[in-house]
């Protein structure tokens, strides 16, 4: 995948860092599912389509609480892992792989839509007004992001530096607390109800928070093997003369609810 104004347009693949994101992307914790049932959203019978779901890490941790759900991916190697993931845990999941744009189903098919750490490489002016018709009246688009705090966080901003020493086109550093990215084309078709960011401390071994550095952008989808490799070694050095065995990464969580204007 090539996005303008993404990573000085180089390209990257989410399906080479596929099985590493099935074990290390799993990290949202408590209070971000929380907000979600607080909303009212993904929960009691609802008809979820999840967008980006990559290895089903929402509809995996969400189902519990009783929405019917699909998962859609445009990573064919992110829908395996997230069909085998799903059938471990005996959870009745509809994945399969797809371009955003080109998710297809019925008028008023769907109670929500999630859009989770993907809103930023899907074409609005398609998926505005075809989200809009897939869902049904008073129909709920949610939009969910969380990053990690580089300039609050001394082992973040560490590993963003390593990133960049060995990808210097990763775009995707220097995060701060911030409304999550809301398309204008979604304005034509939808209201925004709810508007939130908050920080929350996420817990990591090392070898958890160098797993989930790799399954990134600026790592795994995109180095070359040597690249990944250095990467590997010097990463995993700074973790050890700089982190103990565990430890918490500041981050913050942003989202925001619409609702279909019908």
């Amino acid at each position: 995948m090539q996005l303008a104004g993404i990573d000085n347009g180089k390209s990257f693949d989410w399906g080479n860092t596929s099985k590493d994101y099935a074990k290390y992307r799993d990290v949202y914790p408590k209070e971000f599912y929380q907000r979600i049932l607080d909303l009212g959203l993904c929960k009691d019978g609802q008809k979820v389509l999840d967008i980006g779901t990559g290895t089903g890490v929402l509809p995996r941790n969400m189902y519990k609480f009783g929405a019917e759900w699909t998962g859609t991916d445009i990573s064919e190697n992110q829908i395996e892992q997230a069909k085998l993931l799903a059938a471990e845990q005996k959870m009745n999941i509809d994945f399969y792989a797809c371009a955003a744009e080109k998710v297809d189903y019925p008028d008023n098919t769907f109670d929500v839509i999630t859009i989770c750490q993907c809103i930023w490489y899907l074409d609005a002016k398609i998926v505005a007004e075809k989200f809009s018709k897939m869902l049904k009246r008073d129909g709920k688009l949610l939009i969910l992001y969380m990053g990690w705090l580089p300039y609050e966080d001394s082992i973040a901003g560490k590993s963003e530096e390593i990133i960049l020493k060995h990808n210097p086109n990763w775009s995707a550093y220097g995060d701060t607390v911030q409304p999550v990215y809301v398309p204008e084309e979604l304005m034509d078709y939808f209201d925004v109800i709810v508007r939130d960011e908050f920080r929350v401390d996420v817990p990591f071994t090392r070898d958890g928070w160098h797993g989930r550095m790799r399954a990134s952008r600026g790592v795994g989808a995109a180095m070359n093997e040597s690249q990944l490799h250095a990467w590997d070694e010097e990463h995993m050095k700074m973790l050890m003369a700089n982190a103990e065995e565990r430890f918490n990464v500041k981050h913050y969580i942003s989202f925001a609810e619409l609702q279909v204007r019908k």
